[in-house]
């Protein structure tokens, strides 16, 4: 058997575990969203419209949201078989969400510098454990991108093709819930 088609079939086992571990998470989250909805908007305490800036969900929206176009750019050097594009995706990528969580540790910050803590009210406990564990999602797809741009260069183009195929259905999953988090979160408060 040749190790291209051991390779996919390696795969395939790996990308039907994969999808099997995104369902549990979506399930997570959408407990998160369910909660969310429950306490939102609060009966004290502040209410989201007078958190929720519009430049900062715009400017980290921009950045999330890119990162899954920059790293298109990265699939199209898989299938070209051409590392230089794969690394410049992966690299643009990795900045782009970099400065979304730049823009959410900021607001973080500022919400929490106004006494605006996890405490306050059920709303913020909610809005700090939906936001934030996102934030950490994002945070792993980060340090997972570092280690895909060492296996670029140690492991056989095979293999690496499939951790990095397996990578990009968990970054565009995480675009896929920002996209959500804004539909629920922050749009409704904004204007």
């Amino acid at each position: 058997m040749s190790s291209k088609l051991m390779s996919e079939e390696l795969f395939a086992d790996k990308k039907t575990g994969f999808f099997i571990y995104l369902f549990v998470e979506a399930i997570m989250f959408t407990t998160l969203f369910a909660t969310y909805l429950i306490y939102t908007p609060p009966q004290t305490g502040p209410y989201p419209g007078e958190l929720f800036e519009w430049q900062t969900t715009l400017f980290a929206s921009l950045f999330l949201i890119s990162s899954s176009g920059t790293l298109l750019l990265s699939e199209k050097g898989l299938k070209e078989r051409k590392m230089k594009l794969i690394v410049a995706g992966v690299v643009i990528t990795f900045l782009l969400g970099a400065g979304f969580m730049y823009f959410e540790i900021e607001e973080f910050r500022k919400f929490i510098a106004e006494g605006h803590v996890v405490s306050t009210n059920n709303f913020l406990s909610a809005y700090y454990v939906l936001v934030g564990l996102h934030a950490v999602h994002v945070t792993f797809g980060l340090g997972w991108m570092i280690v895909l741009l060492v296996q670029g260069r140690l492991l056989p183009f095979n293999l690496f093709k499939e951790k990095h195929k397996i990578f990009n259905y968990y970054w565009h999953f995480v675009d896929a819930l920002w996209i959500i988090i804004l539909l629920v979160v922050y749009i409704p408060y904004l204007f």
